[in-house]
């Protein structure tokens, strides 16, 4: 036991000791520099934060799902989710949220996409234009989320839509 207590008290000594020559050999640039979290996404007030999901398991047939870029639709780090008309998903203030859709504009009548969603907590409104259509469909557009207090975020989206 006094083995363990005199390593444990080493690494700790040499642990304070690196972080102390790590703090004085810090470049003042580098404190400037703000790294983006592409996993979470806040409004610039920081009342509204989107954070990421995987790809619902509800979702068994035809969906939607966009991420905030193509670089994250791509790597899956979706932000919102739903079944092609009745329940959206997304990770809204670190909760994950089942919400029913609703409206939700036709596709193949015009190259636009629309979706509203609210609940007691949001209203969320979905915009985008088609980029691509094959099997399944490419939109780039926007993801507005509001609260009753007032509080917007508003965010570029990148996804598709198809069964």
């Amino acid at each position: 036991m006094k083995y363990v207590i005199i390593v444990f008290s080493a690494f700790l000594l040499a642990a304070c000791k690196k972080e102390k020559e790590t703090v004085s050999d810090s470049n003042t640039a580098d404190s400037l520099h703000v790294a983006k979290d592409s996993t979470a996404r806040a409004s610039s007030s920081g009342n509204i934060l989107v954070g990421t999901i995987p790809f619902p398991q509800e979702i068994k047939e035809c969906s939607c799902y966009f991420a905030a870029s193509k670089s994250d639709f791509e790597n899956e780090r979706y932000i919102y989710a739903d079944d092609a008309g009745k329940t959206a998903y997304m990770m809204l203030d670190g909760k994950r949220l089942a919400m029913n859709l609703i409206s939700s504009s036709d596709m193949e009548v015009d190259e636009l996409l629309t979706k509203e969603i609210e609940n007691d907590d949001y209203k969320i409104s979905v915009k985008g234009k088609k980029i691509k259509g094959e099997e399944a469909l490419l939109f780039e557009g926007t993801l507005t989320i509001e609260k009753p207090d007032g509080t917007t975020f508003t965010t570029p989206i990148y996804g598709e839509c198809g069964c």
